[in-house]
């Protein structure tokens, strides 16, 4: 062991006078121990959050999809869907149909009345169908069983309040049979019997309820059926645009112009952060908060261990004397104080991480803080542990402390024999 870091391991956690500078060191540790921890748990939190939503939004549009010009419907073609899984950033591709509907649901409560909602129904394969059911079903059957002549339906738990759905319960489900017919009701084009004649009026059992947590636009909005189901009923063979998820998000940009491209006009494509834009500013929002926390934070921890080692040059004034008078050049007194505060802060970073993950597990394993849905989308905290953060927050904390250690390690070295011995 090299002797400047033998006599600051003596210095840092040794007791050798009467004002316990042990005591002082520890403090230090814990400071930092408690600012490393601080930073990882932020880091944590603001990264499991932005995953948590995203993973919720993509189950409902998937990374990105590919439609017609005015959301218009059109023929579904292997060919199409061949040259879109075909691209290699594809992993997955699937056509689905959405059609707007007032879904109706009679109330055997007080007054026995209808309660009415706009919604919008979307009908997908079985595959997509199952890969979100198995996330997010909280009541019913997965798999679809006979519904008396109905539409199999899985309503989100916000609409299910609202219309006290339950499962098994029919519902009306009203419709115009296209935007034209709307058209011409607002410019007085056709008469009332005439446009009634056009309504699509179905029967709909609601097979299950899901519950993803998002609540305006979603679960209250979104209604899932069988694509081959809604096709029978609506529009035979006709979709509305296929979904598709990538193998890497950093170049899903890219692969939304090449798929494009690929199919031609007038096919068009957007991704789930185009769609969302607000949300994921909303999070974007969320993380630019985060620098001015680790900024805090580490300033906190760089001022302690300043502060700290001052302590300790005042309560160590002597011993520096002694051992300038013995031949100690300043350099290597300089160098002393520089190991010391490597291994207050090595202490502290190893006591911040076992804190951080500690915590981190303890609370993915017993969600004792919980969340507003409403506002948040989530009822607990969401965690997401990353190495990488790890290893970052304790770099740049021992960084910053062996930066900022290098004042006092001067004054230290700057002391005279004389004047340290005189104290």
């Amino acid at each position: 062991m090299k002797p400047e870091f033998y006599i600051a391991r003596r210095f840092a956690f040794k007791r050798r006078s009467t004002s316990k500078p042990t005591f002082i060191v520890f403090v230090a540790v814990a400071g930092i121990a408690v600012g490393t921890a601080a930073l990882i748990l932020t880091l944590s939190i603001v990264n499991g959050f932005a995953r948590s939503v995203e993973n919720k939004l993509i189950s409902f549009s998937a990374h990105l999809q590919i439609r017609y010009p005015d959301e218009q419907l059109f023929q579904e073609r292997r060919t199409d869907l061949a040259k879109v899984v075909s691209h290699a950033n594809i992993a997955s591709a699937s056509p689905f149909l959405e059609k707007s509907f007032v879904l109706r649901s009679f109330n055997n409560g007080v007054g026995d009345t209808w309660l009415s909602k706009p919604v919008r129904i979307k009908g997908v394969n079985e595959e997509s169908r199952k890969a979100f059911l198995k996330k997010f079903l909280r009541a019913g059957n997965p798999v679809p069983v006979n519904s008396g002549g109905g539409i199999t339906l899985y309503a989100g738990q916000t609409l299910a309040e609202n219309l006290n759905l339950k499962v098994g319960k029919k519902v009306m489900l009203v419709s115009l049979g296209g935007e034209q017919y709307g058209t011409k009701l607002i410019a007085g084009q056709n008469n009332i019997v005439d446009l009634l004649s056009h309504l699509d009026l179905e029967i709909g059992v609601i097979q299950g309820i899901y519950d993803t947590g998002l609540q305006e636009g979603f679960d209250d909005f979104v209604v899932i059926a069988d694509l081959q189901e809604l096709q029978q009923r609506f529009n035979p063979m006709m979709i509305s645009g296929y979904d598709a998820n990538v193998h890497k998000l950093d170049q899903l940009q890219e692969t939304v112009k090449e798929v494009t491209n690929a199919l031609g006009i007038p096919y068009y494509g957007y991704t789930v952060f185009d769609r969302y834009a607000n949300l994921f500013e909303w999070l974007k929002l969320q993380k630019n908060i985060t620098p001015l926390l680790i900024v805090t934070i580490t300033i906190v921890a760089v001022f302690n261990i300043i502060s700290t080692l001052l302590v300790l040059i005042i309560e160590k004034t002597r011993e520096i004397g002694m051992l300038s008078a013995l031949g100690l050049e300043p350099g290597k007194l300089s160098s002393i104080f520089m190991a010391q505060a490597f291994l207050i802060s090595l202490s502290g970073i190893a006591v911040g991480n076992i804190m951080a993950i500690s915590l981190s597990l303890f609370e993915m394993r017993y969600h004792l803080i919980t969340l507003p849905e409403k506002s948040y989308f989530i009822t607990y905290v969401p965690l997401l542990i990353n190495p990488m953060d790890y290893l970052l927050v304790s770099l740049a904390v021992m960084a910053l402390t062996l930066l900022f250690a290098f004042i006092p390690a001067r004054i230290a070295a700057s002391l005279k024999p004389g004047t340290a011995l005189g104290t």
